[in-house]
């Protein structure tokens, strides 16, 4: 309902952190979404910095007009990725695929400079606070993201079973050890090539 409103009155991802908070302190579920681009370090050593913050800032313009068509909230970047939130985990992983394929497309017209992103979600009810979002969702997220391939988008079972019926490709990735996380967790790939 929130989402849906958002969206109507045009806020998307300038949903105010007050409206964020109002919704997670309300027991609301939050997806959480990670990118995180590969081989950061490595650009700036081979580019130098100047140009290696070209590369952020292409990664930055992708990710956020992914965000804004997709009608989540950044919360933050950092440094090698953006964090965002979204009221619908169908919103988010429809964001996390055209992330994807806008970095395809990317990649194509400049092979001498391709960014390539690793992207993790989850579901939950983190923390609001101080205009972030904290908790073992966000964690969980973080961690889900940096086992992704690059070019990969992967998931917790519980945004496979939020997507339940709505047209997403999942492929069973087993259960994984995540650091600082006592169980392990099972993870899903989502599918975004389009075969044929």
């Amino acid at each position: 309902m929130v989402a849906a409103i958002n969206e109507f009155l045009g806020l998307g991802e300038e949903m105010t952190t007050g409206a964020r908070a109002a919704l997670t302190e309300a027991g609301g579920l939050v997806t959480i979404l990670f990118t995180d681009m590969e081989g950061s370090t490595v650009f700036t050593q081979r580019l130098g910095d100047a140009k290696a913050q070209e590369v952020v800032r292409t990664h930055n313009r992708i990710v956020r007009d992914a965000l804004k068509a997709c009608s989540g909230s950044e919360v933050k970047h950092t440094g090698d990725g953006i964090m965002a939130s979204f009221a619908s985990a169908i919103r988010a992983l429809e964001c996390a695929i055209a992330i994807q394929r806008a970095f395809a497309q990317h990649n194509e017209e400049h092979p001498d400079t391709p960014v390539r992103v690793r992207i993790g979600l989850n579901a939950g009810e983190p923390v609001a606070e101080e205009e972030d979002l904290f908790g073992t969702a966000v964690q969980l997220a973080a961690r889900i993201c940096a086992q992704a391939e690059r070019g990969e988008i992967l998931v917790a079972n519980v945004v496979r079973e939020l997507a339940a019926g709505k047209g997403f490709l999942f492929a069973d990735r087993g259960e994984v050890a995540l650091r600082g996380f006592e169980d392990p967790v099972r993870l899903y790939q989502v599918r975004w090539v389009e075969e044929g």
